[in-house]
């Protein structure tokens, strides 16, 4: 179906010209660009940005972004290319039926989650939904709330909006997490103050893969009367959520995580009892005024149909997950010593595998694993040199902390992927390790902490 539509979009682009002769027109120049030259192919494999592989790496960077799956494109082309109304154009049919598909979307969303489809509005991702959660909400209550508690383990944009706040004046917690990754209740109870207008914890981390406690949180959180915003971009479609037992006021949602588009996302919005925000962005008022600017049609068709196969397909690719994470773990740890699994095991996404390697450092273990695309730790951190301040608030030494790899399991990797990346980990680790003086301490018997070294 995806194909056809293509190919009947193609043959629309081809022109004729004044003879007899046909000429293909390009989509756009960036299209005529990419297809020129997409990267360096050599007949003895590929080279990019001065890295050279012998072919396209396996890809097990899932928390990243995940592939569109065939199905959500299906779903979204004619969106594209034939039935591209705007949803908000009220006179014609272009219209109707682009909003008759963001209606029907909604649904499909709303669904996974056990709310009601009046209770999502269409964001950008999640990083945006965050700043609308946590701004909004403070802004609206401002006169009589100035407190927000969260966690030292949010993502980036969750810590970075609270830093915002409190430029403006209001006071945030940063709670500290157990070794295990999880979230203190009763520290959390007791950081909860009559003035506290937001209480914001991810649902599941982004870097280590942990699930906390949202039932117990949402309950403390129902006690005392705050509202309860969760980051649930890593959780939706892969574990089950129901806002109503979690007791979840406010819930940001990502489309490219559970194998649909990037650059589409969701806010969850409680409607009884109501919660407010202060809108982020202003304009023409769709979104019921939280979030202006035209929906993108193609975008949240595939969404919808992202989540909607997600609700059919969790407890299979849960189990089909597990066993692959399982035959990553065991296929190390049967040949490395000295490997530490990040996070909690018992409360913990299977598709979310962090690892730290003892005696390695993290960047030379990247750097050797070129036919593996994998990361240490968020995507949108990567770019540091600095040691995961998730796996530093876990209280991980700072010698682990920087040679954490995170391995993310999804639908669509296979058992063959696994067996390749254990391979090609145990190889560079070992390698690695034979470099490493510390290690040839460390099989000596010599205690390395209990070392005192000479600054010269």
């Amino acid at each position: 179906m995806a194909a056809k539509l293509v190919a009947n979009a193609i043959r629309r682009n081809i022109g004729k010209s004044t003879g007899a002769s046909f000429r293909l027109r390009r989509f756009s120049t960036a299209a005529a660009v990419a297809a020129v030259e997409p990267l360096e192919e050599e007949s003895s494999g590929i080279s990019m940005k001065g890295v050279k592989i012998s072919g396209r790496p396996l890809y097990l960077d899932m928390q990243a972004t995940s592939p569109v799956d065939p199905r959500v494109l299906d779903a979204m082309l004619p969106y594209y290319v034939s039935r591209y109304g705007n949803p908000h154009s009220r006179t014609h049919l272009y219209g109707w039926e682009s909003e008759q598909a963001v209606e029907s979307a909604r649904a499909q969303v709303s669904a996974l989650i056990n709310a009601s489809p009046k209770e999502i509005i269409f964001t950008s991702g999640a990083t945006e939904s965050n700043n609308i959660s946590i701004k909004g909400v403070m802004h609206f209550y401002k006169e009589k709330k100035r407190h927000v508690i969260t966690t030292q383990t949010e993502h980036k944009c969750v810590l970075d909006s609270c830093r915002h706040l409190q430029q403006e004046g209001f006071e945030i917690t940063y709670l500290p997490v157990k070794p295990d990754g999880l979230v203190d209740l009763d520290k959390l109870r007791a950081s909860i103050r009559p003035d506290t207008g937001l209480v914001s914890v991810m649902m599941v981390n982004n870097e280590i893969g942990v699930i906390q406690p949202m039932e117990e949180i949402g309950k403390i959180c129902k006690e005392h009367n705050v509202p309860l915003h969760t980051d649930a971009a890593q959780a939706l479609g892969k574990i089950p959520i129901d806002v109503n037992k979690m007791n979840i006021s406010l819930m940001s949602l990502s489309g490219h995580k559970i194998y649909g588009p990037k650059g589409i996302g969701a806010l969850y919005m409680r409607r009884r009892p109501r919660i407010r925000v202060e809108p982020q962005m202003n304009g023409g008022g769709q979104e019921r005024g939280i979030r202006s600017g035209t929906v993108p049609t193609p975008l949240v068709v595939g969404f919808g149909a992202a989540c909607e196969l997600a609700m059919k397909e969790m407890e299979y690719d849960d189990k089909r997950i597990s066993a692959l994470q399982q035959r990553l773990l065991n296929g190390i740890r049967s040949k490395l010593e000295g490997v530490v699994v990040n996070g909690s095991e018992e409360s913990r996404y299977a598709g979310n595998l962090n690892l730290s390697f003892a005696f390695v450092e993290g960047e030379s273990l990247l750097m050797g694993l070129k036919e593996v695309a994998v990361s240490s730790g968020s995507a949108c951190t990567s770019a540091s040199l600095e040691p995961s301040y998730v796996l530093r608030a876990l209280g991980v030494d700072e010698d682990m902390a920087h040679t954490s790899i995170r391995y993310g399991i999804g639908r669509f990797t296979t058992e063959e992927e696994v067996d390749k990346a254990v391979e090609l980990t145990v190889k560079q680790v070992e390698k690695l390790r034979e470099m490493s003086p510390l290690y040839e301490m460390y099989k000596d018997g010599i205690d390395i902490k209990s070392i005192e070294w000479a600054q010269h």
